[in-house]
């Protein structure tokens, strides 16, 4: 089958990296990081033509949904591969295209993500209990024979939740609480926090929509002077851990997400001006040893909160995930 490349689609507002990606090249060499831009062009391309004409709920152009599955994956460095699997992940399943026409098109390894996709959507989920849902996502992971393909389907579902809205109530709720059940937990299981918090924030504002509300604007009210003083205390740990020499690290601060303040104080029995930690500092070095050092900087700087501990380095969690966790009281 023969698709020819169209120009940019005027009806779509694409993000600068993929402007830059479909700009014309003059260079004749072909090497690694050509062929890969050349992939991901011609699976946008691809794509954009096969799925002309299609809307999705909110009246959008389909592509606008490919496009946005195919960034967040290349947001968290996925291979060209999977960036091109990101924009066909629905044309197997919603034109008339087949697998060998993508494998004649793109090869083996984008057909088998894309094929692998297409199959996962197709599986029916209905878990009324915990144990259910975890012989749902053991099920899932099976199916799967690449890790990357849960990875496209967990970009796919993230930006559908993103758009939910556009749906009926009782579809809001039944894929809120599937989201919640299946995929949010996968994400935790791969280690993808950034798709974690959000899918659980997401499912959170569609199922529990008044104590979702009830926390934004707890949250929302002190969030300027919460964002300050995470900066204030970036700027003091970077002043303490330069003079100890480590070969590099970064630092980053983040407010808690919505979902996990929402857990905390129904496990708790507490209020939110009792939660402690509703905002976090991450310090990210390069060993094991560096992290020990670290840990003490953060503890001389800041009083820690007894009980508040966790050794994952000592104690790896299952996915191999190796940090350390500590509660400090703040600036102010």
């Amino acid at each position: 089958m023969n698709v020819t490349a169209p120009s940019a689609p005027p009806d779509v507002e694409l993000p600068d990296w993929l402007q830059r990606c479909l700009l014309p090249t003059q260079d004749e060499q072909v090497t690694a990081e050509e062929s890969n831009r050349a992939l991901i062009c011609k699976a946008f391309n691809f794509g954009y033509q096969l799925h002309q004409g299609q809307r999705r709920a909110s009246g959008e152009p389909y592509i606008a949904h490919p496009v946005a599955v195919a960034g967040l994956l290349r947001d968290l460095g996925g291979s060209a591969a999977m960036i091109a699997a990101g924009f066909l992940h629905d044309v197997v399943e919603d034109t008339e295209i087949t697998l060998e026409n993508l494998e004649a098109e793109f090869g083996v390894e984008v057909r088998e993500l894309v094929e692998g996709v297409t199959k996962l959507s197709s599986f029916n989920f209905s878990s009324k209990t915990e144990r259910q849902a975890e012989n749902f996502r053991r099920m899932f992971m099976a199916m799967a024979k690449d890790i990357r393909v849960i990875v496209v389907k967990l970009a796919d579902r993230l930006h559908n939740m993103r758009t939910l809205e556009h749906l009926s109530d009782e579809k809001r709720r039944r894929i809120a609480q599937e989201t919640r059940d299946v995929f949010a937990p996968l994400a935790n299981r791969l280690g993808i926090w950034r798709f974690k918090w959000e899918l659980e924030d997401l499912s959170f504002k569609y199922l529990e929509p008044d104590a979702y509300r009830h926390i934004q604007e707890l949250v929302s009210e002190k969030r300027t002077n919460r964002e300050a003083s995470l900066v204030d205390v970036a700027e003091l740990l970077k002043s303490r851990l330069e003079p100890l020499g480590l070969e590099a690290f970064e630092i980053s601060g983040r407010p808690k997400h919505l979902y996990s303040i929402y857990q905390k104080m129904a496990r708790q029995h507490k209020e939110f001006h009792e939660i402690f930690d509703i905002a976090a500092v991450r310090v990210i070095v390069g060993s094991n040893d560096e992290c020990y050092r670290a840990l003490a900087v953060v503890h001389d700087c800041f009083r820690p909160i007894p009980g508040r501990f966790k050794d994952y380095i000592g104690l790896p969690k299952p996915n191999r995930y190796q940090s350390l966790h500590t509660s400090v009281i703040g600036l102010n």
